[in-house]
């Protein structure tokens, strides 16, 4: 059954220029699919909807922090002199790169629309579960295009679910972006509508599709032209979300133990663990970039350092932090999070014979086996986040008082100090939420899309200074075998 169902999802190939997909995975043939063998009980649905969290990890995997972290001026290069990661860096990215290819992020879509195409036709003992499913699947297509829409603008608008390879609307092409957000909202009202209360961690909830809304209101609040309804849709989100029972933990480092993690903080996260390190030179999420190079792991053990102490990776060190962010992270020696988030080194050996002085250490994983495992969960949502989303849209509604109050909900755990913030005015609020996030959410995909949504990116990321003219800078370019493969699709204007 799920070889099938991934098996139909892997259809949106030929629109995204997914190559040689059969031949990696042993599958039914796309002309071998019908809806009878699929669609038939309770269960299928389920593993449907098994199949589309699969699906979402996969694309989460890199994509989140590609999409959403890389490019907001905070990072470099690492020991590798990596051309791409230079390139994206500093904002300058070429159409082959990685993070141009929307392929995954279609594959997941197409499996959404499956869902909500067949799962009512299946007759299920309580309506709920049913209810549910269709819940799950509206809530995953609109977070896809809502990355889609950000990310690369106009973009193919597909809703009806690929089984065949002879079905109409293969070869789609781009939707102007409006349309997208107008689907992107629509869903978020039916995901809302039909999801049944109560929690899950690794799927979605009502309290996950009210981080949906809350994002996705303060970017139409700010970037749609939504304006103070926008604004005030954004912050009856977040407050739905404070209130569904949820926690800030008491000691931010906890938050992120690979033994405490399925703790109260967290709305949505992607599980990983220690079974799918699947050979020592891979790793299954993107945490691996920042740790030292996999090579150096024997050299670091005979000279006395521990595997924790300078994780080592799967391969070579990537990624860093800026000089810049590394000494804003270690600025306030009384927040915690700087010194829990990134090791500096010092000692001759390492930075002179490993060629490491930085390691983000806040998703290191685990040492299992004489390997570095990568177990740690890749968090989407948790609450820290609910309230810096309220400052921001009470700050919109020109609520300095809330805005202020939510600030320092979560400034305070981290710094031990009741009222952080005070006399703020509404330049002041978006400095600190800003700060806080550039603080609370180091490699967790959310500053570039943070700095949009304040229209602070021309300001803010040195690499954009000056820019404003340049046609389409923030957005990406299309994969050219994407464009290869459908070339009915145009690439994104500036990118010629």
């Amino acid at each position: 059954m799920k070889t099938r169902i991934i098996s139909g999802a892997l259809l949106i190939c030929a629109t995204c220029g997914l190559t040689a997909c059969h031949d990696d995975l042993n599958v039914t043939q796309p002309s071998q699919l019908t809806s009878r063998s699929m669609w038939n009980e309770e269960s299928d649905a389920e593993t449907a909807v098994n199949g589309l969290y699969t699906l979402l990890r996969s694309t989460m995997a890199d994509g989140m922090v590609v999409w959403g972290e890389l490019r907001s001026n905070l990072y470099k290069s690492g020991n590798v002199n990596d051309a791409f990661f230079n390139r994206v860096g500093t904002n300058v990215i070429m159409m082959d790169d990685a993070g141009t290819n929307w392929n995954s992020l279609y594959q997941t879509v197409n499996a959404a629309n499956l869902i909500l195409r067949h799962v009512p036709d299946i007759t299920f003992v309580k309506s709920t579960d049913r209810d549910e499913a269709l819940a799950n699947a509206y809530f995953v297509r609109a977070l896809c295009y809502y990355y889609i829409a950000r990310t690369w603008g106009d973009a193919p608008l597909l809703t009806r679910g690929f089984e065949s390879e002879r079905q109409e609307d293969m070869y789609p092409t781009r939707t102007p972006v409006a349309q997208l957000f107008a689907l992107i909202e629509s869903d978020i009202t039916e995901a809302l509508r039909l999801m049944p209360p109560g929690k899950k961690l690794h799927q979605a909830s009502p309290a996950a599709i009210n981080m949906l809304k809350a994002d996705y209101y303060l970017w139409k609040a700010s970037r749609l032209g939504g304006g103070r309804d926008s604004f005030a849709t954004a912050l009856a989100a977040a407050n739905d979300v404070i209130g569904a029972g949820y926690e800030l933990l008491p000691k931010w480092a906890d938050i992120f133990r690979t033994d405490n993690e399925n703790n109260n903080e967290f709305i949505l996260t992607f599980p990983f663990t220690v079974g799918e390190n699947v050979t020592a030179g891979s790793s299954p999420n993107s945490y691996s970039y920042y740790l030292a190079p996999r090579n150096d792991a024997t050299r670091l053990e005979a000279n006395g350092f521990g595997p924790d102490y300078v994780p080592t990776g799967s391969h070579a060190q990537y990624v860093v932090v800026t000089d810049e962010y590394r000494d804003f992270l270690l600025s306030d020696p009384d927040d915690v999070r700087g010194a829990a988030s990134l090791r500096i080194y010092t000692e001759p050996f390492i930075t002179q014979s490993v060629l490491v002085d930085r390691i983000i250490i806040k998703f290191k994983g685990s040492w299992e086996s004489n390997t570095r495992v990568f177990d740690n969960d890749m968090p989407l949502y948790r609450l820290a986040e609910a309230y810096l989303l309220k400052a921001e849209a009470a700050n919109g509604m020109d609520d300095i008082a809330t805005a202020t109050a939510a600030l320092n909900e979560v400034a305070k755990r981290a710094r031990g100090i009741d009222e952080y913030y005070k006399n703020l005015d509404k330049r002041g609020v978006t400095e600190a939420i800003i700060n806080e996030s550039k603080m609370e959410f180091v490699a967790e995909g959310k500053m570039w899309w943070l700095y949009l949504r304040t229209n602070t990116e021309f300001e803010l990321i040195s690499t954009l200074v000056g820019r404003e003219g340049e046609k389409n800078v923030t957005l990406w370019p299309v994969a050219n075998v994407c464009i290869t493969t459908n070339p009915r699709i145009e690439q994104t204007e500036g990118y010629k």
